[in-house]
């Protein structure tokens, strides 16, 4: 497995111009890794690959629960 502090970082195409709300996803072999772009060196979560996609799907169908 290749460590998330190894990994590319980026944001998320979503994040604001204003630095408020910024989310930064790592890929690595396994895992999706997710932190907080405003704190890099806080703890990120780590997802499998699969939960994050089932993830990404319910955002864009608008499926999660505000």
């Amino acid at each position: 497995m290749i460590a998330a502090s190894s990994s590319q970082w980026f944001k998320s195409s979503y994040s604001g111009g204003s630095g408020t709300e910024c989310v930064e996803c790592a890929i690595s072999q396994d895992r999706t890794h997710v932190r907080d772009s405003k704190d890099a060196g806080a703890s990120a979560i780590a997802v499998g690959h699969s939960a994050w996609a089932f993830f990404l799907q319910a955002l864009k169908a608008d499926q999660l629960t505000r």
